[in-house]
């Protein structure tokens, strides 16, 4: 009977930092679902890809039934990392882009931490990592919409911690900075490049979360680019 590993979900897993921290679970040992609405051409037995429309409960749902069907273990890790961003002042920003950006960046990672914890619940053990920003920390002119899912993100994660640390679940919420993903191909404003953040480190910040020691709570990690400008 081959190894049990340990299992671990991903949002927001075709590309950028989801993508990298699939990546670095694999290569870590863990079999990972990846829960995004395009495949990132992942190809590895200990991979598996469902198509999932973050904003929409009942989709949700009908993946973490698929996950439970096929997993050989419960969930042990959560990554929440899907987020979308739309450039413009608050007055121009369109109904439907606020609430694409509330159903995905808020609703969704509400969504898969509600169905997780159960599972993580009965085992006693488990780490939900929610990828947030710095606009989770900082206002930024022309970004408040999607700063204020981030800053959403935030309060839940300072919130959630409390309400299940003596179920032996970690919660931690990771702020990077200017990141060089395809995140910024929608903004105008700005171009992503090599002085920024590179999504593997993060993803090494994450792997070194679910790592760490079983009394070891890392609640709130902000990172950003040394030398942004070069």
């Amino acid at each position: 009977m081959g190894e049990v590993k340990k299992v671990a979900l991903v949002t927001g897993a075709s590309k950028g930092i989801g993508k990298s921290i699939v990546h670095k679970l694999l290569s870590n040992g863990y079999f990972v679902f990846g829960l995004s609405r395009t495949s990132p051409g992942i190809e590895s037995r200990d991979f598996e890809f469902i198509p999932t429309d973050l904003g929409s409960y009942e989709s949700v749902r009908s993946s973490f039934d698929k996950i439970s069907e096929h997993q050989h273990s419960a969930l042990e890790v959560l990554v929440n990392n899907a987020g979308v961003g739309v450039e413009g002042f608050l007055e121009d920003t369109s109904i439907e882009d606020w609430h694409t950006m509330f159903n995905v960046n808020v609703h969704g990672l509400f969504y898969c931490c509600k169905l997780a914890i159960p599972q993580m619940r009965k085992l006693q053990k488990g780490h939900i990592i929610n990828i947030a920003s710095i606009a989770g920390h900082t206002g930024i002119g022309g970004m408040s919409g999607y700063c204020a899912t981030k800053f959403a993100v935030k309060g839940i994660g300072q919130s959630l911690f409390k309400e299940v640390r003596k179920d032996g679940i970690k919660v931690t919420t990771i702020y990077p900075g200017s990141t060089n993903t395809n995140f910024f191909d929608a903004i105008d404003s700005v171009e992503a490049n090599t002085n920024m953040l590179d999504p593997n480190d993060i993803a090494q910040s994450v792997i070194e979360m679910v790592n760490s020691s079983s009394n070891y709570l890392p609640v709130d990690l902000e990172v950003r680019p040394l030398k942004p400008k070069g």
